[in-house]
């Protein structure tokens, strides 16, 4: 009987892994442009290595703008899919 209980709980556990390694991380599709640098199907969270931040958003997702260098605190602004934005206090950017 332990070996049965022991067999359905890997299997269980084999399971529930196999689900949660399958779910692919999102990336957004096309090119973000921070400061004419240029990101490829970009996720995550982009530093400005000047002022003003000048954001190009060529990708199927909104792009987050940030006051602060690490996308952290309270967003200041947004540039939807297919805009572009001048930011006079942006310091970073973030793609979800």
């Amino acid at each position: 009987m332990r070996r049965i209980v022991m067999s359905v709980g890997a299997l269980a556990a084999a399971a529930v892994m196999g689900i949660a390694g399958t779910t692919p991380a999102y990336a957004a599709q096309g090119t973000l442009f921070v400061n004419g640098e240029r990101h490829e199907n970009p996720s995550g969270c982009f530093q400005a290595d000047s002022w003003p931040l000048r954001v190009t958003n060529r990708t199927d997702a909104t792009v987050t703008v940030f006051s602060t260098p690490d996308c952290s605190g309270s967003p200041t602004d947004s540039v939807e899919p297919g805009g572009r934005g001048v930011f006079e206090f942006g310091q970073s950017v973030s793609v979800e």
